[in-house]
């Protein structure tokens, strides 16, 4: 009886070591997928949106996709120092059919292909690819806002996640959806984590960005909570303030489409003479606040701190996928300056960022009679190699 009891001692010290020892394996494992999300976000660095192409454009056909942006400008994006492009996509004209009960999207095989080539070109040259899905606002609306569209939306990402499930999860990464807008917090929440656990279903390897609800803001991070996945990222959008950045912009508020030179930084003394003559008196409160709050660097930092302590307290990482300033009325110095901070702001809290945009109305670069050229102040202000 005693040899079979030291017996059964072993028998349970080998038990319990064997246990340990899976926990620990566990930990480890766990703590690698952790890391994974991190090590995928050091790859984001520093990026340009391509817009007004596959997405936000009027007209897709396939020989306007190859000659709006096209091998060079990729070629021109890696010698100037980027290290990803954000790839902003409208679903519907990938879209060839959906099922009359919205749960299964059947995808266009010739636009499918022609997406698949820019992707082989962006990522050949060494260039990470946010395919980031930036549908037009009612289809973004219903997707969020309605049964039927929600519906939709998760039939897509089914079928976009499956086609591109054998990519290099190194180089292709997923974004759920652009500035979620109109669909409150909460329900968007729910939307963002299943569609991200479908997501996964499909392409276990990707890395996924989410967002959260009111223009995929600040503000609406701050409210998110992060999804049971470890590799995802967390992304936000800052054009604070917006009497600077979108002074001018036919699609802002009203009151802003009216605004010519309003400078950066701001003060009073700076914000007085604009506030002699307004050519919208709804515009006088907000450019009397813009110069009251004294916007600097010190003003930014202390608002993105604010997202950063959020991704500190929830151990997961950060990145900011669109800033930018308009640049038809901004003074070109000050639009300089303010994009200048934002990057160093960003650097300094060790946060990856893209710029809005490459060649559109926040352009980096200028396209006219074949010739590309670039801003060379914006570049500056990017930290990136001095362009010929």
């Amino acid at each position: 009886m005693q040899s079979v009891g030291k017996m059964q001692d072993w028998e349970r010290r080998v038990v319990t070591v064997v246990a340990v020892c899976l926990a620990m394996l566990a930990v480890v494992r766990a703590s690698a997928q952790d890391d994974l999300a991190f090590h995928r976000a050091a790859h984001l660095r520093r990026g340009i949106n391509l817009s007004m192409w596959y997405a936000q454009a009027q007209d897709y056909s396939a020989d306007r996709l190859a000659s709006y942006t096209n091998a060079a400008d990729f070629q021109l994006v890696h010698d100037l120092g980027f290290d990803h492009v954000r790839l902003s996509i409208n679903p519907v004209p990938l879209i060839a059919g959906v099922s009359a009960d919205h749960k299964t999207t059947t995808l266009d095989p010739a636009a499918m292909a022609r997406l698949d080539e820019t992707v082989h070109q962006i990522t050949s040259l060494g260039l990470v690819v946010v395919l980031d899905i930036h549908p037009e606002t009612p289809w973004k609306h219903a997707s969020t806002m309605t049964d039927e569209g929600t519906t939709e939306f998760f039939s897509f990402w089914t079928s976009f996640a499956r086609h591109y499930a054998d990519s290099d999860p190194e180089k292709v990464y997923f974004e759920v959806l652009n500035e979620p807008e109109g669909v409150n917090g909460f329900r968007w929440a729910g939307e963002q984590a299943r569609a991200i656990a479908l997501i996964r279903a499909q392409a276990p390897r990707q890395t996924i960005i989410a967002t959260g609800a009111g223009w995929g803001g600040i503000d609406g991070l701050l409210q998110l909570e992060p999804v049971r996945d470890p590799n995802v990222i967390y992304s936000f959008h800052d054009y604070e303030p917006m009497e600077f950045t979108h002074q001018g912009a036919g699609w802002s508020s009203k009151y802003l489409v009216t605004l010519r030179d309003v400078p950066y930084p701001s003060s009073p003394e700076k914000i007085a003479p604009l506030l002699a003559a307004p050519s919208d008196p709804a515009a006088v409160q907000p450019l009397t606040r813009y110069g009251d709050e004294r916007w600097d660097a010190g003003v930014m930092s202390k608002r993105i701190d604010q997202a950063l302590e959020w991704a500190k307290q929830r151990h997961v990482p950060l990145w900011c996928g669109e800033f930018g300033a308009y640049r038809a009325y901004a003074p070109a110095a000050d639009r300089a300056r303010w994009v200048g901070d934002m990057r160093r702001t960003l650097e300094s809290d060790g946060i990856g960022w893209d710029m809005w945009d490459y060649q559109a109305s926040f352009g980096l670069v200028t396209k006219q009679d074949g010739k590309t050229t670039v801003d060379a102040g914006i570049a500056q202000a990017l930290g990136l190699k001095t362009p010929r």
